[in-house]
């Protein structure tokens, strides 16, 4: 990161003093954190239907690529900040990258390069789509148009029902990743305890494709103790809920990948102490946060 030099500071208590102060101190915390993107974070601003960032985004062909069956990325117009973390994003069964749409824009206004992708055919199983999210981050850092704008060290996936099982599969087979979100996941597997990368898994009270007592549930409680985890049920909720705009799961999204990809310690305050709120059924965790 480039060092910053602060001039003109004046004497103590002017305002340009104060002003010094400040830059000061917001040095400081960019030494700390050179992955910090955006300001401070309030309730509001999480749970805005867009972020600080002004975004883009492009179309990827799927005569394109191999791996997967092309997307939509979307990304932060400006990098003076810096490059950023990425995500890719599978939908479920049956289902096309519409599905998950809604969280490119969201996720990428908030300081992301965000992939939705359509999967090589819309019957694959959850160990399918998990490869063809490893796939996406791999077009993403190495020969997409946005390769410059994302930190290769900071991925993550995310992925609804069979993307959400999809999710664990790559977290699983890629422990490299920062962090993974299942979204009310289904996968016909049930132990995780392999699984080394931070993960938040979100399941929906009255879902009765996957239900939470056989699916989210277990992939919560099979995954090892020490690991940086959560587990958020959202209240009368369906399978479906994360198919369009949620601000219970952006919100915590938002967070959690904040925390585990930018290793932004300002978010931490939104997922320790357990959130509580009428949107949310049960909310487990292992704060504090390693």
């Amino acid at each position: 990161m480039l060092a910053l030099a602060l001039v003109g500071a004046g004497a103590v208590g002017t305002p340009d003093a104060t002003a010094a102060t400040a830059d000061a101190r917001r040095v400081a915390l960019l030494a700390a954190n050179p992955y910090e993107r955006g300001p401070a974070p309030t309730v509001a601003s999480i749970e805005a239907t867009r972020g600080p960032f002004a975004i883009a985004q492009t179309t990827v062909a799927a005569s394109s690529v191999s791996g997967f069956r092309g997307g939509t990325i979307y990304y932060p117009t400006s990098t003076a900040e810096g490059t950023f973390g990425a995500v890719a994003i599978s939908p479920g069964y049956t289902a096309s990258q519409s599905s998950v749409a809604w969280l490119g824009p969201r996720l990428a206004s908030q300081g992301f390069v965000v992939i939705t992708i359509d999967t090589l055919s819309v019957y694959d199983q959850p160990a399918a789509r998990g490869t063809q999210l490893l796939a996406a981050l791999d077009y993403l850092t190495g020969s997409s148009a946005v390769r410059t704008r994302i930190d290769r060290n900071r991925l993550a996936v995310m992925g609804h029902s069979m993307g959400g099982g999809g999710s664990l599969s790559a977290a699983n087979t890629r422990p490299q990743l920062q962090a993974a979100i299942p979204l009310t996941g289904w996968h016909s597997v049930k132990n995780w305890s392999s699984v080394r990368v931070p993960t938040l898994v979100v399941g929906a009270e009255n879902d009765t494709v996957a239900p939470v007592s056989s699916h989210s549930e277990p992939f919560y409680t099979s995954l090892p103790a020490t690991l940086d985890k959560a587990y958020l049920e959202l209240n009368a909720a369906s399978h479906a809920a994360p198919t369009s705009a949620n601000v219970t799961v952006a919100k915590y999204s938002i967070s959690w990948l904040k925390r585990f990809v930018d290793d932004d310690t300002r978010y931490e305050q939104f997922l320790c102490p357990a959130p509580r709120g009428t949107a949310i059924e049960e909310y487990r965790d292992t704060c504090p946060h390693s």
